[in-house]
């Protein structure tokens, strides 16, 4: 009895490996396409200052970085408070980063572009 008990395990250990390689596979695979093809429509709409098609890698890339957590961190057998505790705060983190290098990185395109910048007080 135990014999099968564990054969189900493991079984069950494969089949969520397959589908955690799918989901990261997909969403990669889409990745690489949409940065490869780069459509127009993306490249052109802007939201909040910048391309949409870098909204959606953002996206796309805090997904994986959360399902990463999600999956190999074993965050799905932990309590609730632990879970949100661990991958809310790395989201806040990589959203706060995120904002933090798109707005010095406006600032460092503006004085590229525009040469010196004086400030009169």
């Amino acid at each position: 009895m135990a014999h099968d008990n564990t054969a189900h395990q493991h079984e069950s250990s494969t089949k969520r490996i397959w589908q955690v390689f799918a989901i990261l596979s997909v969403v990669t695979i889409v990745e690489v396409i949409l940065g490869i093809l780069r459509p127009p429509f993306l490249t052109e709409t802007t939201v909040i200052g910048m391309h949409l098609l870098n909204w959606i890698f953002i996206i796309l890339t805090l997904y994986k970085a959360y399902y990463i957590a999600w999956a190999f961190m074993h965050m799905e057998h932990e309590t609730k408070g632990l879970r949100r505790a661990v991958v809310w705060s790395g989201i806040f983190l990589a959203i706060y980063l995120i904002f933090i290098l798109l707005t010095e990185g406006g600032y460092i395109y503006e004085v590229y572009e525009n040469g010196y910048i004086a400030w009169d007080f």
